[in-house]
């Protein structure tokens, strides 16, 4: 059993319910408290090989949970989730090379495990 009241440890984790999770097929984004709830929206386009009617599902479970947890979402469409906020917009630039490969495998951009950091910045502003 987990110490911490928000984490949750292997065992926890595998006692839950399929519908305890936003992507309940992977086992992704538990929706068990408002913390849990917070993690899924911010994670939430890093979630790989799900469709997007199981993107779709998901929004709905984590806006229902959200409103469970007393958490305001602005976000209307799963599209806008996961994406930093208008008022906080981070350039690639800012971005860690880790996220910028990410981005870039997510975008099936070549050659991008040779890349320098300034090399993926230039391929993803295309």
């Amino acid at each position: 059993m987990a110490t911490n009241r928000n984490e949750l440890d292997a065992e926890d984790r595998n006692a839950l319910s399929e519908s305890s999770f936003a992507f309940p097929r992977e086992r992704k984004e538990p929706l068990t408290d408002a913390s849990h709830v917070r993690n899924a929206i911010a994670r939430f386009d890093q979630v790989r090989d799900v469709t997007d009617a199981e993107r779709e599902e998901a929004f709905r479970r984590i806006k229902r949970a959200a409103g469970k947890y007393g958490i305001t979402m602005t976000e209307t469409r799963w599209q806008e989730l996961g994406k930093p906020s208008a008022g906080r917009k981070s350039s690639d630039q800012e971005k860690t090379k880790a996220q910028l490969m990410s981005e870039a495998k997510r975008r099936g951009i070549t050659g991008r495990s040779h890349m320098t950091k300034a090399e993926l910045v230039r391929a993803l502003q295309k």
